[in-house]
């Protein structure tokens, strides 16, 4: 039984292409407790390739945290599959501010340690024991409240690009790098202050509100649904927005547009922009914000090394960058020196 993708992402984006076919960017999260991962992922995997649902989708103990591409034919179905399992009936699911055809190009459904790495080794540590779930009209009101702290849970190449009004950035590069230093900073303030969290979807202010309270914060919100799930509110109940640029999605897309602002600057040249790209030196791929004029200079590059690297044979490259992984590590490299307008 094929319980893996046949087609290249070349492959299956020319296919979606010609299909045309309308499909929705979705994501959605729920902690529960999964005693075998390893058989949920094959019944979702199984499941999902028929439907032609495509993301990427982790499972843990803990858990499942999935990014999908479901086609809107079938979403109906799809629905109907999630509330046949009984920890995901009426699970919340945040639908994309803007839809692209190719935001995922293979369904990649992987068994993890976590669905949020956090670096945590904590018995006593309950994730289920969550702060309190607030609405973009109640968050509106909180983020006002001068007894309130407003922490943004995500890491610096998003804020970057996007974040709400007097929000906290912590300059990070992973969540888990997150816990312990907002813990610090704000020890002083675990009872006399409101502390209110937002991410992408919900899924990492979900863990970082139980971990916060178990470390004795005394009043502690997370945004619901994340700036996803509040856009679509801002939009459908008239009220005022108060996120500023865009907001960073882990897809092909690499952000949605919220409000006009463009609060970064090209890396290259210092120009206002806010649109990600992946260095076009495979050995590289360097995750780096850069200007229609800079790439067009720099042949989508990031570096004079880079563009070097790229004019050369393609089995030559192919050498070059044998042996490298690129992970989770390569965002770490956004920072590089190479970069003269890096914030």
């Amino acid at each position: 039984m094929q319980l893996y993708n046949t087609l290249s992402a070349k492959e299956r984006a020319e296919l979606l292409e010609m299909a045309g076919e309308d499909r929705l960017t979705l994501s959605f999260y729920q902690y529960a407790n999964i005693g075998n991962p390893e058989l949920f992922r094959n019944h979702l995997f199984i499941a999902w390739d028929d439907m032609d649902v495509l993301g990427r989708i982790y499972v843990a103990h803990e858990g499942i945290n999935g990014q999908l591409s479901v086609p809107a034919k079938k979403f109906n179905v799809f629905k109907e599959f999630l509330d046949g399992i009984y920890f995901l009936k009426d699970v919340r699911l945040n639908i994309a501010v803007e839809h692209d055809l190719k935001s995922f190009l293979k369904l990649k459904v992987k068994v993890r340690h976590k669905i949020v790495a956090d670096g945590l080794n904590d018995d006593t540590f309950d994730v289920t024991n969550k702060g309190v779930h607030v609405g973009a009209e109640r968050f509106n009101e909180l983020i006002e409240d001068p007894d309130t702290i407003l922490v943004d849970m995500r890491n610096h190449y998003e804020s970057e690009i996007g974040h709400f009004k007097n929000a906290i950035t912590p300059d990070v590069d992973t969540f888990r790098d997150s816990l312990d230093i907002i813990e610090e900073d704000l020890k002083d303030h675990k009872e006399d202050k409101k502390l209110v969290m937002y991410c992408t979807g919900g899924i990492r202010c979900e863990k970082a509100s139980a971990y916060y309270k178990h470390k004795g914060f005394k009043n502690v919100f997370q945004l619901e649904g994340g700036i996803i799930e509040y856009t679509r509110q801002v939009k459908s109940e008239g009220l005022e927005n108060k996120f500023i640029g865009k907001n960073f999605v882990f897809d092909h897309r690499r952000g949605e547009r919220i409000s006009d602002d463009i609060i970064a600057q090209c890396h290259q040249c210092g120009k206002p922009c806010d649109t990600h790209v992946n260095c076009a030196n495979e050995a590289c791929h360097l995750l780096f914000i850069q200007c229609d004029e800079c790439a067009e200079k720099m042949q989508d590059c990031c570096s004079d090394d880079c563009v070097e690297v790229i004019q050369l044979p393609y089995e030559e490259q192919k050498r070059l960058r044998s042996g490298k992984h690129n992970s989770n590590k390569i965002f770490k490299k956004g920072r590089s020196e190479k970069l003269k307008y890096k914030q």
